[in-house]
């Protein structure tokens, strides 16, 4: 009996002669980087994508750039106007800790706690004329409208947050005693004297801004050899308007006169220094 053996394809009838090799498929070249763009390019004009819009490049002569105008910052509450008109805009809300010194009325820390509350932020006043906010509180809805007032050392932590930042209003008279809610991240407090104290010079050491409203000779004197003022503005302080602020951060410094809306002056009167 013959045995019946099989050989794989591709080998001669000998064991272990090599027979001819079948080639298989070649794979096509790498095309060129010039043909995957314009590969790219016929897909997106076919519908795989869109094509963003054709503009020319916006572009300022270099003769040109001191001619560009930037505000005193991008976001906060307007605290008036400067002396071209201009918003001067004073950014409260803050990641970081933030203290304000007003010598001035308390009409401007009521409109400035007003403003700051209708850009969604929370407001508490620590006061000990409770009275003189009540008006504010009732017209916006009893305090359910991030308008709070209490005792002078009675502020309950606030839990201020990015989403839910807060403004302390301290109106504690000529020697406020130090707070027990104090500036924090998302939470910045503002000291109104109504003159210069005997305080006021640690608390504008302090601050990171400090507002001066009409003083006396005097107080303008004393309070230039505090914050290094220049002769021009010392000068021009006993004299200001009434509504009109010297708002005064580190080396720089910016007249800004608070222009009420109708609310505004329907519910706190017309600018005035003195209460």
């Amino acid at each position: 009996m013959t045995a019946i053996t099989t050989q794989p394809a591709g080998t001669s009838g000998s064991a272990g002669a090599a027979g001819p090799s079948v080639p298989g498929p070649v794979p096509d070249p790498a095309p060129a980087p010039s043909t995957v763009a314009r590969r790219v390019r016929g897909r997106l004009r076919g519908g795989l994508g869109l094509l963003g819009p054709r503009h020319g490049r916006h572009t300022l002569p270099a003769e040109q750039v001191d001619a560009l105008a930037l505000p005193i910052g991008d976001d906060g509450v307007v605290v008036g106007v400067d002396a071209e008109g201009r918003p001067a805009v004073l950014g409260l809300n803050r990641p970081t800790p933030y203290d304000v010194v007003l010598i001035g009325s308390l009409w401007t820390a009521q409109v400035l706690a007003l403003r700051v509350a209708a850009t969604g932020a929370r407001v508490a006043v620590e006061t000990g004329r409770p009275q003189a906010w009540m008006q504010m509180v009732h017209a916006m809805g009893g305090g359910q409208n991030g308008l709070a007032v209490h005792e002078v050392g009675r502020v309950p932590p606030q839990g201020a947050s990015a989403g839910t930042p807060v403004l302390v209003v301290r109106d504690c008279g000529m020697r406020p005693p130090r707070g027990r809610v104090v500036s924090g991240p998302w939470q910045s407090v503002l000291t109104l004297l109504p003159y210069l104290s005997p305080v006021a010079p640690r608390l504008i050491r302090q601050a990171r801004l400090v507002g001066v409203q009409r003083i006396s000779p005097d107080e303008a004197a004393e309070l230039g050899r505090t914050m290094a003022l220049p002769r021009a503005d010392v000068e021009s302080l006993p004299t200001l308007a009434d509504g009109v602020t010297l708002w005064c951060a580190d080396r720089d410094r910016q007249y800004a006169m608070t222009q009420p809306t109708d609310a505004e002056t329907g519910l706190l009167g017309n600018p005035r220094r003195m209460d």
